[in-house]
Formats: C-alpha cells, sequence, structure tokens
C-alpha cells in the first residue's frame, strides 16, 4: 500500500479546465511546478483527470493526450513524488452536474457503466506497473446519497477490473455526499487490504467557500473569521442548505478542534471497522479568505489528520480558487510547507 502523508491537488490541469486544449494541458503544469511541490516537502500530488482529455464523447480513445499523465508520473518519480490518479470525471457523472437534469447517467444507464469500467480498464492496464508509486482513485465524488448502494456494486465491479490488470495498485474510493465523511459507513468492506477509504472535507462550508460565488445561498460580501463561537456558524449555515446541514447539527460547543474531530468521528470508526487507511483526498480553504483566519483552520485541521495518521491532499496547487500559490496565500503556503 503507498503511503500518502502530505499532497496537494493539480486542480485545473487535467480537470475542470478553463478550455481542454492540448496548449491549456501542455502549460498549465510543467516539470518546474512538480519540482516546486517537492521542495515545498509535498510527498505527493493528486492528479484529477476528466474523460474529456483522453476519451472522445464517442468513447474513443484520444492516445496522443497520454502523454499528459505519463510525463507527470515520471516528473514525479524524478521528483521522489506519488501520484494519486483520480478519474474526476467519467461519461453520465460529473459533481457538478447534479442538478442538470439528464447530465448524470452513471447509476441509471449500462452504458454509463460501462464507459466507466472501461476507462478503468485502460488506466488500471497502462499504469498497472507504476504501483511503487501511483494510486488509483476510482472517482472524485459520488454526491445523491440515493446513490450509497449503487455505488456499492459499481465500486465492486471497477476494483474487479482494476485487479485483473494490477493487482499490486492501491485503490481508493470513498462515500456519497461530495465524499463527506459521515458516508464512509454506507461503504461494503473493501476487497483486499491494498485499499484506502477516502473523504474530503471543507467544514464549515460558510469559512471554507466564504464569498463563494458558486454557492448563491453565501453571501457574497460577507468576511467569515474563524473564531470559537459556534452559534455564529450555526446561524451563518443555516441558510445555505444541504451542505451547511453539518455544521447546524453538530454537538460542539466551539469552533476548532472539538468540532472538527466530530465532523472526522464517522470516518474514523468506518476505517476502523474495515482495517482500512484513511486519506482526505481534498481539503481547503477558499483564497477570498483572510489568509492568518485560513492557517488558523489549517493548523487545526492538520492536527488532526497527524493525530490519527490521516493522509492528505490540500485542494489546490494553483488558480481553482482555491490555489495555494496565489500572491495573496505565501502565509498559507509557507505554513503548508512546513507541516
Amino acid at each position: 500500500m503507498l503511503n500518502l502523508k502530505k499532497g496537494v491537488n493539480l486542480g485545473g490541469f487535467l480537470s475542470q479546465c478553463s478550455e481542454y486544449t492540448t496548449e491549456h494541458y501542455a502549460t498549465f503544469i510543467t516539470k518546474a511546478d512538480i519540482d516546486n511541490i517537492a521542495s515545498m516537502q509535498f510527498d505527493h500530488v493528486r492528479l484529477p483527470i476528466d474523460y474529456e482529455v483522453i476519451e472522445t464523447e464517442d468513447g474513443a480513445e484520444i492516445a496522443d493526450n497520454y502523454h499528459f499523465i505519463d510525463d507527470t508520473i515520471a516528473w514525479c518519480r524524478q521528483a521522489g513524488l506519488k501520484v494519486v490518479l483520480d478519474v474526476h470525471k467519467t461519461w453520465g457523472y460529473s459533481f457538478d452536474n447534479v442538478d442538470i437534469e439528464g447530465l448524470n447517467t452513471l447509476f441509471s444507464s449500462d452504458e454509463a457503466k460501462d464507459r466507466f469500467l472501461r476507462l478503468w480498464d485502460k488506466l488500471s492496464a497502462k499504469y498497472a506497473g507504476y504501483s511503487d508509486i501511483v494510486a488509483m482513485e476510482l472517482l472524485n465524488e459520488v454526491v445523491n446519497p440515493e446513490y450509497a448502494e449503487s455505488w456499492n456494486e459499481l465500486i465492486k465491479r471497477a476494483v474487479a477490473v482494476i485487479r485483473k490488470n494490477a493487482p499490486e495498485s492501491t485503490i481508493i474510493y470513498g462515500g456519497v455526499e461530495w465524499n463527506s465523511a459521515g458516508t464512509l459507513k454506507l461503504l461494503d468492506p473493501p476487497a483486499d487490504d491494498n485499499t484506502i477509504l477516502t473523504f474530503h472535507y471543507y467544514e464549515p462550508l460558510i469559512f471554507t467557500h466564504q464569498k463563494a460565488p458558486w454557492v448563491p445561498t453565501i453571501p457574497q460580501d460577507l468576511s467569515v473569521p474563524y473564531i470559537e463561537d459556534m452559534e455564529y456558524y450555526r446561524k451563518l449555515s443555516s441558510g445555505i442548505g444541504l451542505q451547511g446541514g453539518p455544521c447546524v447539527t453538530a454537538k460542539a460547543s466551539k469552533m476548532g478542534v472539538e468540532y472538527h474531530e466530530e465532523m472526522i468521528s464517522e470516518a474514523i470508526k468506518a476505517a476502523t471497522k474495515f482495517g482500512a487507511k484513511l486519506y482526505c483526498g481534498e481539503f481547503g480553504v477558499i483564497d477570498r479568505a483572510d489568509p492568518k483566519e485560513a492557517v488558523k483552520w489549517y493548523r487545526d485541521v492538520i492536527s488532526l489528520f497527524k493525530k490519527y495518521d490521516i493522509g492528505y491532499s490540500v485542494w489546490s496547487y494553483k488558480e481553482m480558487d482555491f490555489g495555494i500559490m496565489g500572491d495573496d496565500y505565501k502565509e498559507v503556503r509557507d505554513f503548508l510547507s512546513e507541516q
């Protein structure tokens, strides 16, 4: 099993791209970026990939684009970094299309399921020989809670496909509701012990996503500090909707380590029950937050990851509204480098 301690996401590179062009892929992340990540004392990168990069809409392989993945893995090996190969978006499913009717068919369409399994057949066959540095993450975020059982069934099928080609590779997957910590308990036991269970962590959303323009229920003119007053966060979170719920229902008496420990406790229990290792594949604070306040949040959350031996990967390296390389986020960047 790969030992993933401290990583950073390469969001916006081969996934959620501003434009899906070879010019973008060739310039967004280069060897210099990978070397810089290694110099910041990270030990791995999480590499999100959208199917559009390597497949046409009708399922034909775009063979020429695989070299962007190959080059990144080669640069990481040279820099002493591991890689989490994450299918961020598959044909028929994307975490950011949950409210658009007809776009997410993965759990209702045999064609979409077959496309997903064929994609992993290709990826696992191609990268099986990199099991010493490459882990394979099945799918970024399954959102809808009603897909929990269907997701379990698809996990079994995908793991079987991968194991046929890559018996030694580490496999990573999480639960539903945006990979929330509380839904790992809904997973079936892993098929083998070379499996890592993952969750994403952005709690409380009103702090980590403050002023996020894609969340219409979050005030665009409110700067949210990182303070201990739970009632302050409960009041603000009550108007967000589903993703604000965890803060509203939390039992913690104050914001800080106590709150975060409560929020990840179900993930820890599930991993302990399954005898599996835990990994937080995404966590972070939007670059619209005060960097000093963001550092306080990171300090508390990372302290718990270390306490429970949870590997983690920051979202994200550059741009994407969470990029730690932004000029205003030097304080955050320096703090993360020292961890």
